[in-house]
């Protein structure tokens, strides 16, 4: 009975111990799921709400970008329309000139008075002819007479070769035709001119 009872006690320590070992086994998996599972509904709502504020702010820089060009085209016109009103403005006082000038040529007048009138509409030329000038370059726009200048593709139209007289170089403009222009340095018209070669290369 001693030794039942002594084996007893030990029995029980043995089959706690083993009770022990299996629960302490269980917490863990029956934890362990829901644990990871938290950890992946909080990451899915952190990444849902980055998602959220990465598309509003997606959204607003469309809009903003929008704005900005919708802005810069209109800045763009009204320069176009008030660069367009400047030089218009400018034209109409040459108009007006143009227009007193015409005057004289369409009144009546008087064999003595027709000496008078061709002073009055040569002084009126020449003041359109300086209006239009003041004008031009207010505008930056510069007219090209490239006599005795080196022939040049970009900035003139070649119409005929002539020969080189005294003094002027073989490959220079000997005549112009017609003046060109240049924008601000651009050229928009060429000048058509004639280009000096030596006689034995007249075409």
């Amino acid at each position: 009975t001693k030794n039942w009872g002594w084996l007893h006690p030990f029995s029980t320590a043995t089959q706690r111990t083993a009770g022990e070992d299996c629960n302490s086994e269980d917490p863990p998996d029956e934890l362990g799921p829901s644990l990871a599972e938290r950890a992946l509904k909080l990451k899915a709502v952190k990444l849902e709400k980055e998602v959220q504020d990465l598309t509003v702010r997606y959204q607003r820089a469309v809009a903003d970008s929008e704005n900005i060009r919708r802005r810069t085209q209109r800045c763009v016109e009204d320069a176009k329309i008030f660069g367009i009103q400047s030089f218009c403005k400018d034209l109409v006082e040459v108009a007006d000139i143009l227009e007193k000038t015409t005057e004289c040529i369409s009144e009546e007048t008087e064999p003595a008075d027709q000496k008078l009138t061709l002073e009055k509409i040569f002084r009126g030329l020449s003041l359109l002819e300086a209006k239009l000038k003041s004008v031009f370059a207010k505008h930056g726009l510069e007219k090209m007479t490239p006599i005795g200048d080196k022939y040049d593709p970009h900035e003139h139209e070649l119409i005929c070769h002539v020969p080189a007289g005294v003094g002027v170089q073989p490959g220079t403009v000997a005549f112009v035709r017609q003046d060109g222009y240049k924008l601000h340095g651009r050229t928009i018209r060429l000048a058509q001119v004639e280009v000096a070669v030596e006689s034995q290369r007249r075409l």
